[in-house]
């Protein structure tokens, strides 16, 4: 095995969470193929440089606090990044449900008060509130449920 392109790799996983898809994508640009790119991987797994459990957790966090994405967005990229669901559920852990529901409620709070300069078919209005969260990947229930009380309290 190459230490050079081990060292090049333990850097490329240190600069931040990776996936090992994402790595053995950059070791085949870097020329390193099947068993040796497997070497590679297993060897930054045992030195703690790749993890796809913590990658799942720091992005799922990440996007929730950051983006203020809705869980079923974030499943869905953590599965096209070729996570296993042992993994994707310990991501998903990172958002309590206090706090998710709350993020929901701020952002389509915000939402209503930028449309409402703009719309004033209370129809429309709720169909782009709607479109808006169900976007940003909250569950349909969820956010039906949340407009429902929003709108009352401004009635």
């Amino acid at each position: 095995m190459d230490r050079l392109i081990l060292q090049k790799a333990a850097s490329y996983c240190a600069y931040q969470e990776r996936t090992q898809d994402e790595v053995r994508k950059r070791l085949q640009k870097w020329g390193v193929w099947s068993e040796e790119a497997d070497e590679i991987i297993a060897e930054l797994i045992s030195m703690n440089y790749l993890s796809e459990e913590r990658f799942a957790r720091t992005y799922a966090g990440g996007k929730f606090r950051v983006k203020n994405w809705g869980r079923l967005k974030i499943k869905q990229e953590l599965s096209r990044r070729g996570l296993t669901d042992y993994n994707i559920r310990q991501g998903m852990a990172e958002i309590k449900d206090s706090t998710y529901e709350a993020t929901l409620k701020e952002l389509l709070t915000k939402k209503l008060t930028a449309l409402k300069r703009t719309e004033t078919d209370p129809l429309k209005l709720k169909q782009k509130l709607i479109r808006f969260a169900l976007g940003k990947g909250y569950e349909s229930e969820l956010v039906w449920r949340t407009i429902e009380k929003l709108l009352e309290k401004q009635k």
